[in-house]
């Protein structure tokens, strides 16, 4: 069973960036799809950015909600076993707790229920 642990949170002023890091361990993610997923007071939990543990199968490694294309980027280092959400030009709308998934079987990139294992997620807060 992997493990996942989220860090790099914290509060930023509109404009500005930070990077998330989602530290696996117990095995290997190389074989896992890793998502990212947020969920903001009083909202559903809504998919942010996904990587396929290799070209998946629409043929892109990687996919975005619309609200963060262009601005976020998903990416994984194997080696490291951590994968990490880059965040630029944040927007208060972007405030949210933010969760790393891990997902074995290829099912869906973007469902939440489709993903196996979740850390304890990272606040995330854009200042206006």
């Amino acid at each position: 069973q992997v493990q996942l642990v989220e860090s790099g949170g914290g509060l930023v002023q509109a404009g500005g960036s930070l990077r998330l890091s989602c530290a696996a361990s117990g095995r290997t993610i190389s074989n896992y799809a890793m998502g990212w997923f947020r969920q903001a007071p009083g909202k559903e939990r809504e998919f942010v950015a996904a990587i396929s543990w290799s070209v998946n199968w629409s043929g892109r490694s990687t996919t975005y909600a619309d609200s963060v294309k262009g601005r976020f980027t998903i990416s994984r280092d194997n080696a490291e076993n951590t994968v990490y959400l880059q965040m630029n030009s944040l927007k208060p709308e972007d405030t949210a707790v933010y969760y790393c998934a891990a997902q074995a079987k290829r099912i869906s990139l973007v469902i939440s229920t489709a993903y196996d294992t979740w850390g304890q997620g990272t606040q995330v807060t854009v200042s206006s």
